[in-house]
């Protein structure tokens, strides 16, 4: 799992990385790291769930009004007369 590093580090064999450094680790490192608050939180993601992601920015539309509903599939709504 890749995480970006909030402070230094020397990981277990031996190699000095840097405040800002993304770097591959198991869930132990992890959760080693996490406890002495030596990762970085991506924006927008509560602390604690363990996961890192990146993704590419995207651009939503807007949903077409008339595209909303149950699906070609699904029974006829129940006309009980409200």
């Amino acid at each position: 799992m890749q995480v970006r590093l909030s402070a230094p580090w020397t990981d277990p064999a031996g190699r000095e990385w840097v405040p800002g450094d993304t770097v591959d680790v198991d869930a132990v490192i992890l959760a080693e790291l996490e406890e002495q608050g030596m990762v970085e939180e991506p924006e927008g993601q509560a602390s604690g769930s363990g996961e890192t992601t990146t993704s590419p920015s995207t651009t939503t539309k807007p949903t077409d009004p008339t595209k909303i509903g149950p699906g070609p599939g699904a029974p006829p709504a129940d006309d009980t007369g409200n």
